[in-house]
């Protein structure tokens, strides 16, 4: 099946029915059903616990706790160097650049704006204007905890409802618009300048969650909800390489700086790997 027809396929799919099903299963503590799924998952994408705090699959309470799990501090070393960014997550780099005209990259001949991505009317979104972005992939196999990539203090969280289409390669080729169409969680923080951290929802991903609030999907009723911690004192200030969420399924993660804020180091260009806390660009200092 070509890339073209699975993404049109996507367009008739029950997105939200489809991901309360696997939701719900996921949380399964059926000892048979969680060790079925947990074994099949293991074998279908060769999942290395040796990493993990627990390394006994079927020593997990659910599914879902298999695929959140936690790793050994030492499997994930943060970069020493204090100006360094370091990848908030492990998976592979789908598209890194500037913002151009207000655009981002999503695939070769696709574009969205910031915008859109922000859910932001107006000038708001113009801070970004000239700054940089990463696209960050998980694919099912990796690590689904998302870290921090400098210290920064938390300013806002923005849930935005929307679709839920795959994120992979093929439908970031096909699908016009789609991390903006898809149901997301934008976090601003102030650390080198105004930075965003993107959680973006997918096919399955029925979960998105930050360790300050807890679940934030699946929200009992889809609007757009604003969550403002300027007023909170002390405001939430966040180490770099700290866990600041997690994806329950995998998805993909889009990071913003304004301009003159950060650059991403040479190599990291699509396709390549990305692991938490490995240095992926550094910060500039106006």
């Amino acid at each position: 099946m070509s890339d073209s027809l699975r993404a049109a396929l996507q367009h008739v799919l029950p997105h939200h029915a489809l991901t309360a099903l696997v939701y719900r299963l996921t949380r399964c503590t059926v000892p048979w059903v969680k060790n079925f799924l947990i074994r099949c998952f293991c074998r279908c994408f060769g999942v290395d616990l040796r990493e993990a705090v627990q390394p006994i699959p079927s020593a997990y309470p659910s599914f879902n706790a298999f695929f959140t799990r936690s790793l050994r501090p030492e499997a994930r070393p943060i970069d020493p160097a204090i100006d360094l960014l370091v990848s908030p997550v492990d998976g592979y780099v789908s598209q890194v650049g500037r913002v151009e005209a207000g655009l981002l990259l999503q695939a070769k001949g696709r574009t969205y704006s910031v915008a859109a991505l922000l859910g932001e009317t107006g000038d708001d979104a113009g801070r970004f204007a000239d700054g940089c972005f990463a696209t960050l992939y998980l694919a099912p196999h990796n690590y689904h905890r998302i870290h921090m990539p400098c210290a920064a203090r938390l300013l806002h969280m923005r849930y935005l409802p929307g679709s839920l289409f795959s994120v992979n390669e093929a439908s970031a080729a096909c699908i016009d618009r789609l991390f903006a169409r898809n149901e997301r969680l934008v976090c601003e923080f102030d650390g080198p300048g105004r930075m965003v951290l993107c959680m973006v929802g997918a096919l399955f991903v029925g979960s998105l969650e930050t360790v300050w609030h807890g679940p934030v999907t699946p929200a009992g009723k889809r609007h757009v909800t604003d969550f403002d911690y300027t007023g909170t004192v002390p405001v939430p200030l966040l180490a770099r390489g700290t866990e600041m969420g997690r994806f329950n399924m995998g998805s993909t993660v889009i990071i913003l700086f304004e301009p003159g804020r950060a650059e991403w180091d040479a190599g990291l260009a699509p396709g390549a790997e990305v692991r938490v806390g490995r240095r992926i660009g550094r910060m500039l200092r106006l």
